[in-house]
């Protein structure tokens, strides 16, 4: 590509031509360029300061997760599985048994909704079958479960543990969502302990999922991953929304495709599991 001046190509001494300087002036130039050094130094040392105290400011969810993590809990279930028939191979005569166990071990999620009575919800898939139920704190402390309640329609369950000093996630109004909504989901997905995890409201009232009864879920992009199952999904003033249930996962990891139950649905649950509570509680003094 050429340089044009006046209509006709610049050779390359025209070209460079004005920034041709005499050997004094350059000295000057040079002399006058120490004089600054440390001046600009200085200026960009305070305007990189700047950038960071900018930065440092920048926006986060750090304060709100902190606030909610207390509220989260992980599950591990022990649940026995059937054995599985032996399978005597019709040419051999020999059996043939694949790799079998009678006991498996869940990861999930569960969610504080009762500090005081000790009341945790979580999904009913998750210890419908459990022969034990661990709970841990985000603390580290370990409790052992019992079930209060669980309902398979809306696979929403209630468990207990034997502590008083749990901090509860308040409930929002999940009639109140909208598509686009940013929301936080907690999990404990593969059983790596709790996990963060970001996204929005990706539409309202699914249905034809396939999962059983209920059938009017939150669909959000925030990742969710087996383990996850049980946790809170929570808009940004922290408050419980959904409590997520199920992924469509070709791959059987997230795919970004996730779906929570409303908490108004759940609240009809943990009041009914409360009022059970109370009343086991009853029974159990008078005995």
């Amino acid at each position: 590509m050429q340089i044009r001046r006046n209509g006709r190509p610049l050779t390359w001494r025209e070209g460079l031509a004005p920034f041709a300087r005499p050997a004094s002036t350059a000295i000057a130039c040079l002399i006058l360029a120490l004089t600054l050094l440390p001046v600009l130094t200085t200026a960009g040392r305070a305007q990189a300061l700047g950038v960071l105290a900018e930065t440092s400011s920048s926006p986060t969810l750090a304060p709100l997760v902190k606030k909610v993590i207390p509220g989260v809990v992980s599950i591990t279930v022990r649940a026995s599985a059937p054995v599985q028939p032996m399978f005597v191979d019709p040419e051999t005569g020999f059996p043939d048994a694949p790799y079998r166990s009678t006991d498996r071990e869940i990861s999930a999620t569960g969610v504080v909704v009762d500090g005081p009575k000790g009341l945790i919800v979580t999904n009913t898939h998750v210890i419908e079958e459990a022969d034990d139920i661990a709970v841990i704190l985000p603390d580290g402390r370990r409790f052992q479960g019992s079930r209060v309640d669980a309902d398979p329609d809306t696979d929403i369950a209630v468990i207990k543990i034997a502590v008083a000093d749990l901090v509860a996630l308040p409930m929002g109004d999940s009639d109140m969502l909208e598509v686009g909504d940013y929301v936080i989901a907690v999990g404990n997905p593969f059983g790596m302990g709790i996990t963060v995890s970001h996204g929005i409201v990706s539409a309202l009232h699914r249905s034809g999922l396939h999962l059983g009864g209920y059938q009017d879920f939150i669909q959000t992009d925030a990742s969710l991953n087996p383990g996850s199952s049980g946790g809170p999904l929570l808009n940004l003033r922290g408050e419980l929304v959904g409590i997520t249930t199920a992924i469509t996962a070709p791959t059987g990891s997230n795919v970004g495709i996730g779906f929570a139950i409303p908490v108004n649905r759940v609240r009809e649950a943990v009041s009914r599991a409360a009022k059970y509570a109370e009343m086991r509680s009853v029974r159990h003094a008078r005995n």
